[in-house]
């Protein structure tokens, strides 16, 4: 399946996914639409983002006029670093600048560096962007790239997803604003949910469902369905469970997630599991499971038991999010029959 891809690349490292500019577009104007000024007068720091192959430093760097940027930093790993060390080949926009250096190439990373109008044609875009070679690799978790974060007012990237755990640690140390992608399932990791229940971090707007693809390193190696090769050579894998994760507002978190009464869901709605029948209780928590979000009850005020792709739709002002997966005994919620539900987050409506 698709969504295996992500899983083997976790455990193999093999983690180099190039986010589509179109994704990435998607994805800001929803902030935009919601702030015109969030990115005005902001430094952005775009970590493990080299503009040779990162559509994220290509995309701000377009568009630093419009969104009113201060500064735009982009570093990237050194090539020693990457899984695709083995075949990596410089590009001629680094081969053909007078500081290229072989043996740096390969040891170190590089930073590059967007603020002014460099070429004088009265704009500043990507042709402003000025590099230079970085004292280590590049690896976010250096004191050399840790100065760039404590210096930034705005982090965004596509993080290894092998790292995402501890990339995210390292953004939420110093209280960052953030927009990074991961996997749905990190909603999971004990490190992670405390931060959605806090409401210190939610979901992007613009990935919900379904699956999205990414380029990788030609050496990628391809063992999966889902991808394909296009007419230039290069590599895509889609991938499934894939979500944006910030703390940038956006309208969508604040708009109610519209439901029907529990006497109507049980009458009309299209799920088998609850058309006909009584919502089940937990044996092991006073709550009831409702296996799909839009099967939630607009009456019920009891704790609810929802799945984790609730979080697509939720609202603050709407729901309470009150504890993740485990009952009274601290064990995977289950049900009167013995099942346990694949991960479930408890929630009840706000009044």
């Amino acid at each position: 399946m698709a969504n295996s891809n992500l899983s083997n690349a976790k455990n193999a490292k093999n983690d180099e996914f190039y986010t589509q500019y179109n994704d990435i577009e998607k994805e800001i104007n929803a902030y935009i639409e919601y702030d015109h000024n969030v990115f005005r007068g902001k430094t952005l720091l775009l970590p493990c983002d080299d503009p040779e192959w990162s559509n994220f430093t290509k995309y701000f760097a377009q568009n630093f006029h419009r969104f009113g940027l201060k500064k735009l930093i982009s570093t990237s790993y050194a090539a020693e670093s990457k899984k695709c060390k083995s075949n990596y080949q410089p590009t001629l926009f680094e081969t053909s600048d007078p500081k290229f250096d072989k043996n740096k190439t390969a040891k170190n990373g590089k930073i590059f560096i967007l603020n002014h109008d460099r070429t004088g044609n009265g704009k500043i875009d990507v042709d402003d962007l000025e590099w230079h070679y970085m004292e280590g690799d590049g690896d976010f978790r250096s004191k050399e790239v840790t100065k760039l974060r404590d210096e930034a007012d705005i982090i965004i990237t596509n993080p290894p997803f092998s790292l995402f755990r501890e990339f995210l640690a390292w953004i939420t140390e110093w209280e960052k604003q953030f927009l990074i992608i991961g996997n749905m399932n990190s909603i999971t990791y004990k490190e992670v949910f405390p931060l959605i229940k806090s409401d210190r971090m939610w979901l992007g707007p613009s990935i919900r469902s379904g699956d999205r693809e990414f380029q990788v390193p030609d050496d990628y190696p391809i063992t999966a369905a889902g991808w394909r090769i296009d007419k230039d050579g290069n590599k895509f894998l889609r991938i499934k469970g894939v979500r944006w994760f910030t703390n940038l507002d956006h309208g969508r978190r604040h708009q109610p997630l519209p439901l029907m009464t529990m006497e109507d869901n049980i009458k009309y709605s299209k799920h088998k599991e609850i058309k006909g029948k009584e919502y089940q209780k937990y044996d092991n928590y006073d709550a009831i499971e409702v296996p799909f979000t839009d099967a939630i009850p607009s009456d019920y005020d009891g704790v609810m038991g929802v799945p984790i792709s609730f979080l697509d739709k939720y609202s603050p002002e709407q729901f309470e999010i009150i504890k993740f997966r485990h009952g009274n005994d601290e064990k995977d919620l289950r049900l009167k029959n013995g099942a346990c539900p694949y991960f479930r987050i408890l929630i009840k409506h706000r009044k």
